[in-house]
């Protein structure tokens, strides 16, 4: 069975894009591959140096990790943080690629964009060289990715080619493993949800909570009063049809256009249907809400696992380096 790493920043509690752009994906791969699943902390010390949430961020998304169907018994989930080899490959990798290759990352220059940045401090210009260690370190064959993320793998099997004709054959040029992830547009009609635009329905939600929040959705524009014909490819709502309610997404089509659907009962008939989707998933989150110390060993055993292959692996990198 081939294996594969995934991962995510932990910023906290989880919203409905998350699980259609990567949760959904990730629990069908887990039956079909070896899966390790990495909280990725240190990476977010690369764009703030605030650390006083972490911890308590990780525990928020595992939770929802768990909630959604990512099964601990057979996908370790761990921090990177207490695994003290991704740190070491990091440094050795670092030797194996320029900065002149980092600045081309296309990547790197979204986020300098869409964040702002004025300075790109050192961490952040070399995070694909800690996700290259983060993938080679459990031997990662497949990584699961969008079209965007491919130019970070290529890093990764670059890294990997160059440390094996280097010092002998240790990693595999690990392959995009191509997934269409979907991409939710957030409440206000910007094209993603994003937490710091204030836009999103988190998967812990309940019923009022989401309701009054898509209550407030942004429409579309030209569809000012009930009977007014509408635009449904236009309107965020339709998009939450699509995915939470499919089998009356065609109906709904065609009574907006024609005008027999007002936005107010199209908007509580899509609160209703994302409830239904989610409530499965709050009623387990619960049950760990109530007994944290479950969630920490989870992390704890699979901590565990991660220890063991990473010492592996960097046993044979100190070997074929003729580091002792």
């Amino acid at each position: 069975m081939k294996r594969i790493l995934s991962g995510m920043r932990p910023t906290g509690k989880l919203h409905i894009g998350h699980y259609v752009g990567a949760l959904e994906n990730w629990i069908e791969l887990q039956k079909k591959y070896e899966s390790y699943h990495l909280i990725a902390d240190y990476h977010v010390l690369t764009t703030t140096l605030d650390s006083s949430n972490i911890y308590e961020n990780t525990l928020e998304m595992v939770m929802d990790w768990l909630a959604a169907g990512i099964e601990p018994e057979t996908t370790p989930m761990f921090r990177q943080s207490q695994i003290k080899e991704h740190s070491e490959l990091f440094l050795i990798f670092s030797m194996l690629i320029t900065k002149a290759r980092l600045e081309r990352n296309p990547t790197l220059k979204e986020q300098v964009r869409d964040l702002n940045i004025d300075n790109i401090i050192f961490g952040h210009l070399g995070y694909p060289i800690l996700q290259s260690a983060d993938i080679l370190l459990y031997k990662g064959e497949l990584v699961p990715v969008g079209e965007d993320q491919v130019p970070h793998v290529e890093i990764t099997r670059e890294i990997a080619r160059k440390f094996n004709n280097q010092y002998g054959i240790v990693f595999p040029e690990s392959e995009p493993l191509l997934t269409k992830f979907s991409r939710l547009p957030g409440l206000d009609g910007q094209a993603k949800m994003s937490k710091s635009l204030g836009n999103t329905i988190l998967m812990s939600d309940n019923k009022e909570e989401l309701t009054a929040k898509i209550r407030k959705a942004v429409t579309d524009p030209q569809k000012v009063r009930r009977n007014d014909p509408g635009h449904p490819e236009v309107c965020t709502i339709f998009t939450y049809h699509k995915k939470f309610n499919a089998d009356e997404a065609s109906e709904i089509e065609t009574n907006c256009k024609s005008g027999a659907l007002g936005c107010v009962d199209c908007k509580l008939k899509c609160a209703t249907k994302i409830d239904e989707f989610l409530s499965p998933m709050r009623e387990k989150r619960i049950i760990y809400e109530n007994d944290k110390q479950k969630v920490v060993e989870i992390l704890h055993e699979g901590e565990k696992i991660a220890n063991k292959v990473a010492k592996a692996t960097m046993d044979e990198v100190r070997q074929v380096m003729k580091l002792g």
